[in-house]
């Protein structure tokens, strides 16, 4: 999205308030968040060696921030995009059992984004994964996991209430789950973004699943790396994919608010053929793909929770830039301030 103004808008908080708001919700989520996911926290690199598979493509285009590394003659790591893979070899290597997993703080750059009240160069995510049976890769146990996840939000929420009652809840009771097809059927003329603007705003709170791969008209609804979320897997109704986003709607900024990108992570099946799709088979050879083909990985569900979105959706601010520190085009920061929106 490009650089929206709401309408006369003020924040909630004055600066050292918000401040004080901010680390409560990031102290309280993640708590939250273990509990409701029987997780434990981890410590989590900031970089990874390349060419080993572990760093994350995400769509499969942005370029990872990297340098030599000069008491290793000179080999690459680059910094993170997300710990998706990383994080389910560490499900392996402490051996956490089904029903049980991790989480951790993610920090990353992503020097791609085109910077807006939604994207930061700096990108801070509560990352999680946890082990599962292969009796669990199915669509009722995703959407178990994301009502769960759902009731975390609508927790803080009240807690924001509690604390400041002039920031009063909009979640509604009940988060929706819909099928990336049925919105292209809905909304045939629409873009992906725009049926999802469609949606939560009729809604409230979305989860769209199925999330890679083409749908009928032959398009995407959005882009995914092919080694981690499952997007293939044939599920009832004739769809495909057992992952999806947790989307809300945004009263401040009038426009759907995805605050989750999470699913059912890539099964042998499953990752061979969606190599095979986006015409990367030779990623097999990977360090992280063998082990996964070699079974010396467990299966698992996972995803990321944005820090600062959850912090910016929870205190209504129009801006990240309200919430986290970063780098911002000096046009941007004038024109913000213009609107009372000051950028940290």
């Amino acid at each position: 999205m490009s650089l929206y103004i709401p309408k006369q808008y003020r924040a909630k908080l004055v600066p050292e308030v918000m401040e004080q708001a901010i680390k409560m919700i990031k102290d309280r989520f993640q708590l939250e968040l273990a509990a409701a996911l029987d997780l434990r926290r981890v410590t989590a690199p900031l970089f990874v060696l390349s060419g080993t598979g572990i760093n994350d493509d995400l769509n499969g285009v942005e370029r990872a921030v990297s340098f030599p590394i000069k008491d290793m003659d000179g080999r690459k790591a680059e910094v993170v995009h997300s710990l998706a893979k990383w994080k389910r070899m560490k499900l392996g290597a402490y051996g956490i059992a089904p029903g049980y997993g991790l989480y951790t703080d993610m920090n990353a750059i992503r020097a791609d984004e085109e910077l807006d009240n939604l994207h930061s160069l700096y990108v801070d995510q509560w990352d999680w994964e946890r082990t599962i049976t292969a009796e669990d890769r199915n669509l009722e146990f995703l959407k178990m996991i994301v009502t769960k996840i759902y009731g975390v939000y609508q927790k803080m929420e009240r807690e924001i209430y509690r604390i400041y009652p002039h920031i009063t809840p909009v979640l509604p009771e009940t988060i929706r789950f819909i099928q990336s097809e049925d919105l292209l059927e809905q909304y045939p003329t629409l873009s992906p973004r725009e049926r999802e603007n469609e949606a939560a705003k009729k809604y409230g709170a979305i989860f769209v699943i199925g999330i890679g791969g083409a749908l009928s008209d032959g398009k995407k609804h959005d882009g995914r790396a092919p080694d981690y979320d499952d997007w293939t897997t044939p599920t009832p109704g004739g769809y495909k994919g057992l992952n999806g986003d947790i989307i809300f709607w945004n009263p401040v900024l009038e426009s759907a608010f995805e605050v989750s990108s999470m699913g059912i992570r890539v099964d042998k099946t499953a990752l061979l053929r969606q190599l095979e799709l986006e015409g990367c088979p030779e990623r097999k050879e990977l360090a992280f793909h063998k082990a996964l083909l070699e079974d010396r990985i467990p299966l698992s569900i996972g995803g990321g929770i944005g820090q600062s979105r959850a912090c910016m959706f929870l205190l209504r601010c129009a801006h990240i830039g309200e919430v986290q520190s970063s780098i911002w085009p000096e046009s941007q920061i004038a024109e913000c301030e213009k609107h009372n929106i000051y950028l940290k």
